[in-house]
């Protein structure tokens, strides 16, 4: 079979999933309105398919910085972060978030993604041993792939498991980075973060923990996972995004490890990738402020996700194991998906589709995104759409 015949392939798996070339992929986004609502061809839509979580996209601080930042140092760095693209904001930025995470240094990356590339195979390469949650991001997965160290899967949240992993690696297990997630992304639950901390320094393994879906969602100034369990000197290296409750794009990795410097010098994804733009850094910096002083944002946004779950769990749907603002509704084909996806675009209500095999378990999803910004209103708009069409669908 040849490459483009691979492509085909390919092609025709998606197009047995989508039979009516459903669009339910890469939608474009004509108009955005506010950090609640959008356009969609001739549609005004209620947006629950970002990962807008503090609803910070179209605040006037943010959006200020990125004009000054515009103006000031114009629009891209055209360089790497060790050739000429490391501006003075980035600096700052780096800084922040080491004194928000009251770390000893930070490092900031392009994006999410390069993140956890970049960290991942910095710290680890061929010989050494990756352990990670079944459930893992694709990010993390390719991090791995890239640093040459053998990869190891433990069972999703599973600590028995993940115990019985280290235990069987004897002593490389002094050479092995164990690799959760604070929220994930796909079912929204939370990484049992106390025994894992129990288990890497039984075993003395090294923890990187993403705090992606969690920064700005848990903990009293939203650091995430680490703050609502208070094992923050515990993870040794904690990586995580601007995409998501930042509203912009790049990524981090933050540590107590005065070893995290020589990943400047090591990590490809961050010697040869173009830095942030400086409007990106800004609004960054500008969103950070308002992250931490957030709590009021952080208390609508559990409001909103803890009244859809506990509709939809009541109107029967199947949802995550818990709530939190990521909100999926599990199905057991893509034929029910797609119907239900349908049907909340009929009424103009976006969500985001995952099919096989991206969701776990060869389950479909409809995975809803809360955010801080949407209404009581709005949520009660969703409950009853769900509620219309949980009857329709074929069971």
């Amino acid at each position: 079979m040849s490459l483009l015949e691979k492509l085909d392939t390919a092609a025709a798996a998606r197009k047995a999933q989508l039979p009516d070339g459903l669009g339910a992929f890469g939608i474009p986004i004509e108009e955005t309105y506010s950090a609640t609502e959008a356009r969609i061809g001739g549609r005004r839509v209620l947006m629950l398919g970002t990962n807008n979580y503090l609803g910070l996209s179209f605040t006037p601080e943010c959006r200020q910085a990125a004009h000054q930042a515009i103006d000031q140092e114009g629009t891209g760095t055209t360089g790497s972060r060790m050739a000429n693209g490391n501006y003075s904001g980035h600096r700052a930025l780096e800084k922040e978030f080491a004194e928000f995470y009251q770390c000893r240094a930070c490092i900031v990356f392009t994006t999410g993604y390069q993140a956890n590339l970049g960290t991942i195979s910095g710290l680890v390469g061929a010989g050494d041993v990756v352990l990670i949650d079944g459930d893992a991001h694709a990010s993390i997965y390719d991090g791995c792939i890239l640093s040459g160290a053998d990869i190891i899967r433990f069972r999703h949240n599973d600590m028995a498991d993940l115990e019985k992993r280290l235990r069987r690696l004897g002593e490389r297990s002094r050479n092995t980075l164990i690799i959760v997630e604070g929220i994930y992304s796909m079912l929204g639950d939370q990484a049992p973060l106390a025994e894992i901390v129990k288990l890497k320094n039984a075993y003395h393994s090294t923890l990187l923990l993403d705090e992606a879906h969690s920064l700005g969602v848990l903990g009293a100034t939203g650091q995430g996972l680490v703050e609502k369990t208070g094992l923050i000197k515990e993870v040794d290296f904690i990586t995580g995004t601007f995409s998501k409750s930042l509203c912009g794009i790049g990524g981090f990795c933050v540590s107590n490890h005065p070893q995290l410097d020589q990943l400047r010098y090591v990590s490809h994804p961050y010697i040869f990738t173009a830095s942030p733009s400086p409007a990106t850094i800004a609004s960054t910096r500008a969103a950070l402020k308002l992250l931490r002083d957030g709590q009021l944002l952080r208390e609508r946004l559990w409001r909103n996700a803890q009244h859809l779950y506990a509709s939809l769990k009541e109107m029967g749907y199947q949802v995550g194991p818990e709530p939190g603002p990521i909100v999926a509704v599990m199905l057991d084909s893509p034929q029910q998906a797609l119907a239900l996806w349908n049907g909340l675009m009929g009424d103009d209500i976006y969500v985001n589709l995952v099919l096989p095999p991206a969701a776990p378990d060869g389950k479909s999803l409809v995975r809803c995104s809360i955010n801080a910004a949407h209404s009581l209103e709005q949520i009660d708009r969703v409950c009853e759409t769900f509620s219309r069409l949980y009857a329709s669908l074929e069971r």
